[in-house]
């Protein structure tokens, strides 16, 4: 199936796409006196994400795609967007915090904590919906939730500890909202 094949291209480039944002943001963000926090575990969000989509390649690929469900992904995409457009370059897929740094408080994080891993939620459920796989949606729904669980009490303690610390900016910096 054509489709089938394209959307998980067209995923995998995003995905990859994102991992090169995500390095050049954390550079910047260590570069800026940025801490790192749940080093330990992120070999295992990596894994998770890609056997998630790994699996999707060897059993979606030559599956038709439910259009309805192809359009839900898509939402999810602009949500996704929405995101990263807000965080703009503090957006990583470490946890990487810069103490003193005020919290992003526009876009979507106006109204939530974590957008991001709701999206994500989303993603890994509904993408193998498109290809209707269940099963496979909500076994990685739980891998995820799992996951998730660990990254955002790791993720909040980190940021309550640098909310904590004073300031530390460059004269010429202009404190981010």
């Amino acid at each position: 199936m054509i489709v089938s094949v394209v959307i998980l291209a067209l995923v995998t480039a995003q995905r990859l796409a994102e991992l090169v944002f995500a390095r050049r943001n954390t550079r910047r963000l260590l570069a800026r006196g940025g801490i790192e926090r749940g080093a330990k575990h992120y070999p295992m969000l990596v894994g998770l994400h890609a056997a998630w989509l790994a699996g999707l390649w060897l059993l979606a690929s030559d599956r038709p795609a439910n259009l309805a469900w192809v359009a839900i992904y898509a939402a999810l995409e602009i949500l996704r967007t929405w995101v990263l457009a807000s965080m703009a370059d503090r957006w990583t897929t470490r946890i990487i915090v810069v103490p003193g740094e005020l919290l992003v408080r526009k876009g979507p994080y106006r109204f939530l904590p974590h957008p991001n891993y709701i999206v994500v939620a989303g993603e890994i459920a509904v993408l193998p919906l498109v290809f209707g796989l269940t099963g496979y949606a909500v076994a990685f729904s739980l891998l995820n939730a799992a996951m998730l669980w660990l990254r955002i009490r790791t993720e909040e303690k980190a940021l309550a500890e640098a909310a904590s610390q004073p300031l530390k900016r460059r004269p010429d910096r202009v404190a981010q909202a």
